[in-house]
């Protein structure tokens, strides 16, 4: 299980590995042009149910942290379908990468 730390929380948001290496590719690629977002993801079954979303911008700190030491192989059509979601007026959305099931 990857995590994402943002801004000064010292909590965790817990992402799985795959899914947060596609999202590092989306984030970093909109932060870089210095585009502000936000990003939604609906809670772990673990967790309360519900659904999250922050605000990412240029100059909030982001860390992103993977439990593999090895990049998984990207999947093209699943970057450019988060990437889509992240120029809507809805933000950045985690969707499932098999869209469709």
């Amino acid at each position: 299980m990857g995590m994402l730390f943002y801004g000064a929380s010292p909590d965790p948001i817990e992402i799985e590995d795959r899914a947060l290496a596609h999202l590092k590719v989306v984030i970093a690629t909109k932060l870089r042009r210095n585009e502000s977002f936000t990003l939604s993801w609906q809670h772990p079954h673990l967790n309360p149910t519900g659904r999250s979303t922050i605000w990412l911008h240029p100059s909030i700190p982001l860390r992103f942290v993977f439990d593999e030491p090895v990049t998984p192989q990207l999947s093209a059509e699943w970057i450019a379908a988060l990437a889509n979601s992240a120029s809507t007026s809805g933000g950045l959305c985690l969707l499932p990468e098999d869209l469709e099931d």
